[in-house]
């Protein structure tokens, strides 16, 4: 049974993260329900593009602090001599630029929940200034004296392993226990069987609105090349991959063609031909089904892949018909 409120809460996010009915899918689901209520810290574990900033998004919004700021705090884009700034704010003419007084990414998150993703790219000096806040609920701007309270609930993602970095001494163990009150681990989409067939197709009936293109779904050779993929990038290489060929579909069929060429790469090779031996006309009726099965059932479409007109296709499938009933 899938979590309500975690289920609703996503959906305040985007719709395609509540597609999925994997095990793995559903015990994210129940996860973010069971730690949203409690106000902790949680780190989010998973790889690139498994949508780990969409899980802290339901987190937030399934939580008290629903109607207070979710803040973004990217701690790999923003550049060290920036970070100090961006996150505890700045006093007027603390440094050179410095015009203003101005508030940082945790106190603009009072009340509600910042989220740190991609924590374990933070400096040591960067981490022993998080960890003071964490630990005395306040915080000091650059270039000030004021201590300012901070209430906030603080979400982080990584896609590291965290405890290993911390064995290596390239973070600190007392910051890692306090960002790992509960760890939700997001997996990667190759190990949730059918959720790739059910987020590529909402993901081609979303950019097929958005292009204003007819798209039916996929053909059978398309499905087998998006689940033979091992999705490296995950949904987010996923959406791309949809993305891409709904531009480039030339029928309301996405074909294999559509795919990027790594996708396809993975499911390209020679058809197996059958154990009999075959007339030549036998060979061609049988390729000719092959492509038409991969065209979904389209003629046109299986002619232009053929490289035929289509009254030569309809005449060569009109003859292995005739063939048939002869037999």
């Amino acid at each position: 049974m899938l979590a309500p409120r975690a289920v609703e809460a996503l959906s305040k996010v985007v719709t395609s993260t509540v597609i999925g009915s994997s095990s793995k899918f559903r015990a994210v689901l129940e996860n973010v329900e069971l730690v949203a209520p409690v106000d902790c810290s949680v780190l989010i574990q998973g790889e690139t593009g498994t949508g780990k900033e969409l899980v802290a998004r339901a987190i937030h919004y399934a939580g008290p602090r629903a109607e207070r700021p979710f803040v973004v705090i990217d701690c790999a884009a923003i550049p060290e001599p920036l970070f100090e700034s961006e996150l505890f704010g700045h006093e007027r003419g603390a440094f050179t630029g410095a015009v203003t007084t101005r508030r940082g990414l945790l106190e603009t998150a009072q009340g509600g929940t910042c989220f740190l993703d991609e924590v374990s790219e933070l400096s040591g000096p960067l981490q022993a200034k998080l960890l003071r806040v964490l630990q005395d609920r306040v915080l000091r701007r650059v270039g000030g004296n004021e201590p300012i309270p901070v209430d906030i609930r603080l979400v982080a993602a990584t896609n590291r392993d965290l405890r290993k970095r911390v064995e290596d001494g390239l973070f600190r163990e007392d910051l890692y226990y306090r960002l790992n009150g509960v760890t939700v681990v997001v997996p990667a989409l190759r190990e949730r069987g059918d959720d790739v067939a059910l987020l590529a197709e909402h993901f081609a009936r979303k950019y097929a609105a958005a292009a204003g293109k007819i798209v039916d779904g996929f053909a059978p050779g398309t499905l087998d090349a998006l689940r033979a993929y091992t999705w490296p990038g995950n949904v987010r290489e996923l959406e791309h991959a949809v993305e891409r060929a709904v531009a480039l579909a030339r029928s309301p069929l996405l074909l294999p063609e559509d795919l990027p060429a790594d996708v396809r790469a993975q499911t390209a090779r020679a058809p197996e031909l059958p154990a009999t031996r075959m007339t030549l006309d036998e060979l061609k009726h049988w390729y000719v089904a092959l492509v038409l099965d991969e065209a979904g059932g389209n003629k046109v479409r299986a002619a232009e892949l053929l490289g035929i007109d289509r009254r030569t296709l309809y005449r060569i499938l009109e003859r292995a018909d005739d063939a048939d009933d002869d037999a």
